[in-house]
């Protein structure tokens, strides 16, 4: 049996936002701006190969209202 690779989701706290949309710019595929200039997610699970931009875009966020956290399936 070989080992499944961990899935990353994507965790938002929206009451944290100050909406500088740094994740925006690093990775739009999952980070998006709403109405309100709030991070909103386009998904929340990280596509294979995605996985550094998902990271970079959490840590550009000034006010840590992005985690990514590893499951299993």
């Amino acid at each position: 049996m070989s080992p499944t690779k961990p899935i990353l989701k994507v965790l938002v706290d929206r009451s944290r936002c100050c909406g500088y949309g740094l994740c925006a710019q690093v990775c739009p595929e999952i980070y998006e701006l709403d109405a309100d200039g709030l991070v909103v997610l386009a998904m929340d699970t990280v596509p294979d190969g995605m996985e550094e931009a998902a990271r970079e875009g959490a840590a550009a966020c000034p006010a840590e209202a992005i985690t990514i956290v590893e499951t299993s399936a």
